[in-house]
């Protein structure tokens, strides 16, 4: 009981306070960088670049390690 008296003078005092509080109009903010993206533009692969540090054998195999879990 003393809790909610307590409560609901709070509430009391609170509402009074936003009387206070003029209205004011909406801020809305026009910024054209919003949820920019670029475009999806894929790049020429080339494979002879992407394997150039690869281990490999001989005959130009190339050289990769067994995964440890396999046995």
């Amino acid at each position: 009981m003393k809790i909610e008296k307590e409560a609901e003078t709070i509430l009391k005092k609170f509402s009074e306070a936003l009387k206070d509080i003029p209205d004011l109009e909406e801020t809305h903010y026009m910024v054209d960088n919003v949820n920019l993206s670029r475009e999806d533009i894929a790049e020429d692969k080339n494979p002879e670049k992407i394997l150039r540090n690869a281990h490999t054998d001989e005959n130009g195999n190339i050289i990769a390690e067994k995964g440890k879990w396999v046995r």
